[in-house]
C-alpha cells in the first residue's frame, strides 16, 4: 500500500452560508436499538453490553442512554460484570475490558488470557472467572493477570456461568453443565437427567439451579447439579437463550419465542409477550420491580409487571453498524450490520424495523429496482422484498456464495458481487442465479456500479474489472490504480470514480482503460462510499467523514459541520438531502443546498471523541497505516510495542494539534507476529492489536 504522511483532516475555508447556526449535519432520530447481548445491575446504574457497538448505561430504568466506550477497542460485547465500582466487559475477540468509573473509560485487562473470546463473566467474592470459547479463567486482581483454571472440564466452550455459595457452574456449549468447588481448581460434570447438553444460559434462584439449553428447553436442579429434571410445561419455545431469577419468579428469554414466565420453579410457564416487538431475547435483567429484556435488533424493553406489559425504551441506543442505504421514491432504507433493515418515510424524523422473514440480520447491501428491494446479507445471501420491507423472503436458487457485499441493476438484469464467489446474474428478479465469472480472477467482489452498457466490480486486492457482455467475461483494468482494494464506485457521465482502501479516489474518464488518482484536499484513507448530485459528488471516508468535489475529483473540501460521526459508511440523496450512515453514530441528514453553498469552518473538522483507529490493513504485510483522532490540540506519543509487552519503535512523540491524523508503518525486516500499538495523548490511553504476516 502507499506510504502517507501524516494527515490533518479539515480545510481552512472561508464560511459563507447565510445562516451558519443551521449548516450542519443533524442525526437522524435513529435506526435505534442494537443486539442486546448482556446487562449489568448496579445500585443507580444499568448496563447495556450492545454486540458490534460497545456498552450504554442508563441511569433513568432504559428511558435514556448514553454511550460509554472511550479506550474500549473491542465494542463486540459479549459479557458484562459488576464487582463494587469495577465494572468489566467480555468481548468477542478481545478479552476483557475493565472500567472503574461508570464506564467512561476503559482500560484492557487480559494477561494471560489465552482466548480473548469471552462469552460469559461472573464474580464470587474477590474473585473474577472468564468463561470463553477456551475454558474457564480466574482472576484474583481485577483482570489484571489471569489464569486458566479448568482441570476437567472437559467442554471448553463455556457459554454461561453462575454461583451459588463456594459453587461455580459452567454451562458449556454442547458439554452440559460442570461444577468447581474450588474456584475452578478442578470441575466434574454435574449433568445426570440434562439430556440436552447444550447450555446457553445459568440462573440460581435460592437452593434451585436453572439451566436453559438450545433446543431442550428449561431444566431444574435442586442438588446442586447432582440430578436435573426437565420443566417446560407451557414452554413452547425450547430454545433457551437466557434465564433470569426475581424472588419466586424465573424468567425465560427465547429465540423466536420471546420471553415465559414461571411462578412455581419452572413447572408451567406462560407467555408473557404484549407490547415485545422483538422475539429473539438474548439477556435479562431484574432491577428491583422491573425486568429489561435485550434484544437481537430491537434493544431494550422494560416491564414494570413481570412481562404482562413490554414498553420499548431505547432513546439513545443507538443501532449505529449502518452498512447500506437504498433509496425508492420518498423511501430511505437503512441496512444495518446486526440488526436487519430499517424504513424512513419521513426524511429520517422516525425509522421503522422492516424484518419480518428476514433471519439474516447482518445486511451488508441494499439495492432497490423497481418494486423490489434486494438485501445481500453476511452468510445468508439474498432476501427480497415487494412491500417495502414488511415482508422478505429468500432469493438464494443457484446463489453459491452467501456473503453478498454488492449489487449492480442493469434493467431487466440484476447483479449479486460476493465474497469468494465472484459476482452472479439473475433475469428474473432474484428468482434463480447463475455464477458469472470468466476472466474474473479475484473472487472477493466488494463493490460493483453499472455505465451503459459497462459493468464494473471492484475486488478486494485484485483492483477493478470491466465487462461488456452482462458479465459473460471480464477484464482486468487497473493500469494507474496503484491501490487494489476497491470499496466502492461512482459513474457521473464519462467519469468512473473509484474509492480505494487506503489511497482515496482515483478516476478514469475511458471506461477503466486508465486511472489518475484525485485526492487534493482528501486524505487518502479508506473511501467506503459515494453519493451524486448533480455535479456534486460526495465520498464517505473511514475516519475522515464526508468530503464534497465540484471539479470531478480535482480538488475535494471536507463538509462535517455538526457531525458526530466519522466512519462514513454508506452515503445516499433523497430529495433535497444526502444521508451518511455511520459505523459508530446512527443516520445523519444535511441538505445539499448547505454543502453545495458553502465552506466549512476551521473548528467543525475537529472530532468530538479520543480514539485510536484499527490500523488497515490488519493482518497485513508489510505497510499498516494507523489512524486517531485528537479532539483538542495534545501531546502524543504513539508506539509500537512487541508481542511481551517490549517497546519496539516510536512512530510520533510531539505535540499535534485537534483533527484526525493518520502515520504508516512500514514494517519490512520486522518478523511477523502480534504487535500493539499505544497511542497516549493528555490522559488518555488507547491500545489496539496489530498482525504483521508474511
Amino acid at each position: 500500500m502507499k506510504k502517507s504522511s501524516l494527515v490533518l483532516i479539515f480545510t481552512v475555508s472561508a464560511f459563507t452560508h447565510t445562516n451558519p447556526l443551521t449548516a450542519q449535519w443533524v442525526k437522524t432520530a435513529g435506526p435505534e436499538g442494537g443486539k442486546v447481548n448482556c446487562f449489568a445491575v448496579g445500585s443507580q446504574n444499568l448496563f447495556a453490553g450492545i454486540y458490534g457497538n460497545g456498552v450504554f448505561l442508563s441511569v433513568d430504568k432504559g428511558t435514556t442512554w448514553t454511550q460509554v466506550d472511550s479506550g474500549l477497542t473491542n465494542m463486540w460485547v459479549f459479557s458484562l460484570a459488576l464487582r463494587g465500582t469495577y465494572l468489566f466487559a467480555g468481548t468477542n475477540g478481545g478479552g476483557v475490558f475493565l472500567s472503574s468509573n461508570d464506564g467512561t473509560s476503559w482500560t484492557q485487562v487480559d494477561s494471560g488470557l489465552t482466548n480473548l473470546n469471552v462469552l460469559s463473566l461472573a464474580v464470587n467474592g474477590s474473585n473474577l472467572f472468564a468463561g470463553t470459547g477456551g475454558g474457564v479463567f480466574l482472576s484474583s486482581n481485577d483482570g489484571t493477570s489471569w489464569t486458566q483454571v479448568d482441570s476437567g472440564l472437559t467442554n471448553l466452550n463455556v457459554s454461561s456461568l453462575a454461583v451459588s455459595g463456594s459453587n461455580l457452574f459452567a454451562g458449556t456449549g454442547g458439554g452440559g453443565v460442570f461444577l468447581s468447588t474450588d474456584d475452578g481448581k478442578s470441575w466434574t460434570e454435574a449433568d445426570s437427567g440434562l439430556t440436552n447438553l447444550n447450555v446457553l444460559s445459568l440462573a440460581v434462584s435460592g437452593s434451585n439451579l436453572f439451566a436453559g439449553t438450545g433446543g431442550g428447553g428449561v431444566f431444574l436442579s435442586t442438588d446442586n447439579g447432582t440430578i436435573w429434571t426437565e420443566v417446560n410445561s407451557g414452554l413452547t419455545n425450547p430454545n433457551v437463550l437466557s434465564l433470569v431469577a426475581s424472588g419466586t419468579n424465573l424468567f425465560a428469554g427465547t429465540e423466536g419465542g420471546g420471553v415465559f414466565f414461571s411462578t412455581d420453579n419452572g413447572t408451567s410457564w406462560t407467555d408473557v409477550n404484549s407490547g415485545l416487538a422483538n422475539r429473539n431475547v438474548l439477556s435479562l435483567a431484574v432491577k428491583g420491580s422491573d425486568l429489561f429484556a435485550g434484544t437481537s435488533g430491537s434493544g431494550v424493553f422494560l416491564s414494570t409487571d413481570d412481562g404482562t406489559s413490554w414498553i420499548q425504551k431505547n432513546s439513545g441506543l443507538s443501532n449505529t453498524r449502518i452498512y447500506s442505504l437504498a433509496v425508492r421514491g420518498s423511501d430511505l432504507f437503512a441496512g444495518t450490520y446486526g440488526s436487519g433493515v430499517f424504513l424512513s418515510t419521513d426524511d429520517g424524523k422516525s425509522w421503522a424495523e422492516v424484518n419480518a422473514g428476514l433471519t439474516n440480520p447482518n445486511v451488508l447491501s441494499l439495492v432497490a429496482s423497481g418494486k423490489n428491494l434486494f438485501a445481500g446479507t453476511e452468510g445468508g445471501g439474498i432476501y427480497l422484498s415487494t412491500n417495502d420491507g414488511t415482508t422478505w423472503t429468500e432469493a438464494n436458487s443457484g446463489l453459491t456464495n452467501m456473503d453478498v457485499w454488492s449489487f449492480a441493476v442493469m434493467d431487466p438484469n440484476l447483479f449479486a458481487g460476493t465474497y469468494g464467489g465472484g459476482v452472479f446474474l439473475s433475469t428474473d428478479d432474484g428468482k434463480s442465479w447463475a455464477e458469472v465469472n470468466t476472466g474474473l480472477t479475484n473472487p472477493n467482489v466488494l463493490s460493483m456500479v453499472t455505465s451503459g452498457t459497462n459493468l464494473f466490480a471492484g475486488t478486494d486486492g485484485g483492483g477493478v474489472f470491466l465487462s461488456t457482455d452482462d458479465g459473460a467475461s471480464w477484464t482486468q483494468v487497473n493500469s494507474g490504480l496503484t491501490n487494489r482494494w476497491i470499496w466502492s464506485f461512482a459513474v457521473s457521465g464519462s467519469d468512473l470514480f473509484a474509492g480505494s482502501a487506503g489511497d482515496g479516489v482515483f478516476l478514469s474518464t475511458d471506461n477503466g482503460t486508465s486511472w489518475t488518482q484525485v485526492n487534493s484536499g482528501l486524505p487518502t484513507l479508506q473511501v467506503w462510499s459515494f453519493a451524486i448530485s448533480g455535479m456534486n459528488l460526495f465520498a464517505g471516508v473511514r475516519g475522515g467523514g464526508v468530503f464534497l468535489s465540484t471539479d470531478n475529483g480535482t480538488s475535494w473540501t471536507q463538509v462535517n459541520a455538526g457531525l458526530g460521526a466519522m466512519h462514513i459508511r454508506s452515503l445516499a440523496v433523497t430529495g433535497k438531502d444526502l444521508f451518511a450512515g455511520t459505523v459508530g453514530d446512527g443516520v445523519w441528514r444535511r441538505p445539499l443546498s448547505e454543502m453545495a453553498t458553502s465552506r466549512e469552518r476551521l473548528s467543525t473538522g475537529v472530532p468530538a471523541h479520543f480514539s485510536l483507529e484499527q490500523n488497515f490493513p490488519n493482518p497485513f504485510n508489510s505497510e499498516t497505516t494507523l489512524g486517531f483522532n485528537l479532539p483538542s490540540r495534545s501531546f502524543v506519543s504513539l508506539k509500537i510495542f512487541d508481542a511481551w509487552g517490549r517497546e519496539a519503535l516510536i512512530l510520533i512523540a510531539e505535540e499535534l494539534p485537534a483533527g484526525t491524523h493518520t502515520r504508516p508503518w512500514d514494517a519490512a525486516g520486522w518478523p511477523s507476529g502480534v504487535y500493539f500499538c499505544r497511542l497516549q495523548a493528555a490522559d488518555r490511553t488507547a491500545v489496539k492489536k496489530l498482525i504483521l504476516l508474511r
